[in-house]
């Protein structure tokens, strides 16, 4: 359980995160999109600022934030990029979260506190090219080896596989026990037999390099072991959950972008010399956008108060996340619309957060994977 961050602070974080997103990030976005890559000095100046400590531990390097507080600096940085906003949940979410819960004093020491301070970066290896995100079905295997272990399979749809140091991954080791099975792993990018693949010229979140990490007979030792073996399932879902407050934070993020966008553009457009924020039409597309942002961040802070309060957040989590993606790709249609013609245009970001919108109901599991969820626990907790 996180300790609560004084209304103050998280305030005063809120509005460093906002005005360094607005003047540092803001006008270099479009670029760095096109680009597909991250800039290494907004990184660093990130890392100065220590906007990668999140909720881990003070005494271990991090922010020590809790969870909603964590959530709001994360939708603060995506109202202008998201992107960034991923970097920012990593090491509280799918990189870090298994370290911080299951790793050995070595462990953190050697890949969690440089990775909160920004020094290395990591990515979390989950879903593959057959099963998916499905832990319990995963192909990937290993085997004892002595004392070590070697790792055979392939990771897809990985992020950060650019500037990571290393990964953490799942593999199996009897694929007909199902998530007994499963155990995981911390494995330096430069190992042999691990390569990657990256993909190029995606439809959004262009500017994280994504792709296909192979592991062809990797070898490891003892110390690559997060957990013990057999736990891999409850490492990946811990870091899974967490991961979800954080897509679902930088949802509300890019839709309250939109929505701003679109108050400033309708109020500066004008036709046939009338301002279009003075159409009725226009005014009711902003007030179901406010309006459904605002549920969509309420969603947000239940499961970032579920989660300070010590609970596991699965259906909050999953409500979050399908609720407040479809919100987004909602806004972001809107946003296009209310811009019209210059909608398309490089010259307005709202193209852009189109792109990523759709992208967003696909990650950390789709949003019909996510009502499924929903309504299995409303089944049996009913």
């Amino acid at each position: 359980m996180t300790s609560p961050v004084g209304a103050q602070e998280a305030a005063q974080l809120v509005t460093l995160v906002r005005d360094f997103a607005r003047r540092v990030v803001a006008p270099r976005v479009a670029a760095y999109d096109a680009e597909e890559k991250l800039p290494k000095d907004i990184l660093e100046q990130m890392a100065d600022l220590g906007l990668f400590g999140g909720t881990v531990p003070v005494e271990l390097g991090g922010a020590g934030l809790d969870h909603a507080t964590y959530a709001a600096i994360i939708e603060a940085m995506s109202t202008v990029d998201h992107c960034l906003g991923v970097l920012m949940s990593m090491p509280s979410a799918l990189v870090g979260s298994g370290l911080l819960e299951y790793g050995t004093d070595e462990q953190k020491k050697r890949w969690l506190t440089p990775l909160v301070a920004g020094e290395i970066f990591g990515c979390a290896g989950v879903t593959e090219p057959q099963s998916g995100s499905n832990v319990a079905a995963m192909e990937t295997t290993y085997r004892r080896d002595g004392e070590g272990f070697v790792i055979t399979g392939a990771k897809t749809w990985i992020t950060n596989i650019d500037i990571a140091g290393f990964i953490v991954t799942f593999a199996s080791r009897d694929r007909a026990a199902g998530r007994a099975g499963v155990s995981a792993f911390i494995i330096p990018m430069d190992t042999p037999g691990l390569s990657v693949s990256p993909f190029k010229n995606k439809l959004g979140f262009r500017p994280l390099c994504s792709g296909e990490v192979v592991l062809d007979g990797v070898r490891v030792g003892p110390e690559a072991l997060l957990g013990v073996e057999g736990n891999g399932y409850q490492i990946a879902m811990g870091a899974v959950e967490r991961g979800r407050l954080s897509v679902a934070s930088r949802a509300v993020g890019l839709a309250q972008g939109c929505l701003d966008d679109s108050i400033a553009y309708a109020n500066e457009r004008v036709i046939a010399g009338t301002s279009i924020a003075s159409h009725q039409m226009v005014q009711a597309k902003l007030a179901q956008m406010a309006t459904e942002i605002t549920a969509a961040r309420l969603l947000v802070e239940r499961c970032a108060r579920e989660m300070d309060n010590g609970g596991r957040a699965r259906m909050e989590a999953s409500m979050a996340k399908m609720y407040a993606s479809d919100v987004a790709q909602r806004a972001a249609t809107e946003a296009v619309q209310i811009h019209g013609a210059y909608g398309v245009s490089p010259e307005f970001r709202v193209g852009r957060a189109y792109r990523d919108a759709k992208v967003f109901q696909l990650v950390e599991g789709t949003n019909e994977i996510h009502r499924g969820l929903i309504a299995r626990h409303l089944i049996k907790n009913g």
